[in-house]
């Protein structure tokens, strides 16, 4: 049979900075693969589909060009332009949540909120602006100077596993030894690492409510999550199954309740886990930044055996930095790095080298003792306008104001009609809500800001609190 004369409906926007030639390839290749364009179908020629696209015929050739490189067209010259044999993409559907439809503006990233002038009060970001910007290009100045390695120690550069010890001494009291470490991109990948040398089918006990990433992480590489409850103290170690083969926690200042783990917790969980022979992943989530009293010493220092301590900088410095580490027992240790080498997973080698000179010149802790002022003024100002509704305010960059179920919406709504974006805990529990209010992160919030928006949300909670005779 004859080869039809294809005449597909292309759309091209000039004031898009996309090069033509791209658009209208993006435009030929969607139309194939979703049906629209069939196997075995002429093209226009190029003369014909660039009068009618108002084009040049060489953005048409152009783009022939490279979907006949990418496979998706065939033809002899002279005869013409035709569409490939290939199988159309099924239609795809997207699962609907049960609160309906998914929005763009569910979660837009902190760029969007920014560009729109509004405040953004979820957790989770540092506050970047106040950096010694001659310490950072001294920095990376060293970096550019860094001799790349054609095999990368899975473990980091020795230097600054030396230096990472030395400050963590200093910072958390814990004594080790670069043999301790291994240096990551952050948290999130240390867990990664480990839930990936334990294996798929560990049962893994997470904090609930706590940090949903971690559920994330371990989810991927196969465990099975078990909530673990908590109380405004932290994890409720009394309630700890015994079938657990890992247990995450975040003992310096729980995510989201902000407790800090008692003594007598700390010991019971460290019992439990040599009786049970489960390792505890211990990630000391914001014990740089402590208000009241001085942070209690890491897990990991109790119980070098059975703990498994996660840091990072990128609450002290900035998250594009992406340095971290894991600490744990030497052979501990070598174990991870062989499952890491098997991943081909690596920190940055320029990124490690310019977190050395921060520390070697003591930048860093000049930083982390100017940011301690500054996030406690911003604490300062919750504190002052939301005090008498807050918890776990005594430490890090974020605080928890519990409201009643009924009146989380309505709080949420007023501020966002007043441009203040916040985050609800639902995000923190495994299943249903076990706590319900606003997980406030002020670490990224210009203090002018976060006055205004502590006002807005004072006057919100009393109004949708209080009862009406009051």
């Amino acid at each position: 049979m004859p080869r039809r004369l294809a005449d597909p409906a292309i759309r091209l926007d000039r004031s898009d900075p996309t090069p033509l030639t791209t658009q209208l390839a993006s435009e030929l290749r969607t139309a194939m693969t979703t049906g629209v364009l069939r196997p075995s179908e002429r093209l226009p020629s190029s003369r014909s589909l660039a009068a009618q696209l108002g084009v040049s015929r060489t953005v048409v050739t152009d783009a022939y060009q490279q979907l006949y490189a990418e496979g998706w067209l065939e033809g002899r010259h002279g005869s013409g332009t035709f569409v490939a044999a290939h199988e159309p993409l099924a239609p795809r559907t997207t699962p609907v949540p049960r609160n309906g439809p998914p929005s763009p503006e569910d979660h837009p990233t902190r760029e969007q909120v920014r560009g729109k002038g509004r405040v953004d009060l979820r957790p989770g970001a540092p506050w970047v602006h106040d950096h010694d910007r001659a310490a950072l290009r001294r920095a990376w100045r060293h970096a550019a100077e860094h001799v790349p390695d054609s095999v990368p120690d899975p473990r980091g550069r020795p230097r600054l596993r030396e230096l990472l010890a030395e400050h963590l001494r200093r910072a958390r009291g814990i004594r080790v030894g670069s043999e301790n470490l291994i240096v990551t991109r952050g948290t999130g990948n240390g867990l990664d690492l480990v839930a990936a040398l334990l294996g798929p089918g560990t049962r893994a006990g997470v904090e609930d409510p706590g940090y949903g990433r971690a559920r994330s992480i371990l989810a991927a590489r196969g465990a099975h999550i078990v909530p673990c409850p908590v109380d405004r103290d932290g994890l409720r170690t009394d309630e700890l199954p015994d079938d657990l083969g890992l247990v995450y926690t975040t003992p310096a200042h729980q995510y989201p309740l902000g407790g800090r783990l008692p003594v007598p917790r700390r010991e019971r969980l460290l019992t439990w886990a040599a009786r049970t022979g489960a390792l505890v992943v211990e990630d000391d989530y914001d014990a740089e930044f402590r208000y009241d009293v001085a942070p209690l010493p890491a897990l990991y220092g109790l119980d070098q055996a059975r703990v498994v301590l996660l840091g990072t900088l990128s609450k002290t410095l900035d998250p594009d930095l992406g340095i971290g580490w894991i600490v744990a027992d030497p052979d501990l240790v070598d174990r991870l790095a062989t499952v890491r080498a098997d991943l081909s997973d690596r920190t940055s080698g320029p990124v490690q080298a310019a977190t050395e000179l921060l520390l070697e010149r003591g930048d860093l802790d000049r930083h982390l003792r100017r940011m301690r002022r500054e996030y406690a003024r911003r604490r300062a100002l919750l504190v002052e306008h939301l005090g008498a509704h807050l918890t776990g305010d005594t430490a890090g960059l974020h605080v928890l104001l519990p409201l009643p179920e009924k009146a989380v919406a309505p709080v949420i709504e007023a501020a966002t009609a007043e441009g203040i974006l916040v985050e609800d805990t639902s995000r923190t529990s495994h299943a249903e809500p076990r706590v319900h209010g606003l997980v406030i992160g002020y670490g990224a919030t210009p203090r002018p800001d976060l006055r205004r928006a502590c006002e807005v949300l004072a006057l919100a909670v009393r109004r949708h609190t209080e009862s009406p005779g009051r």
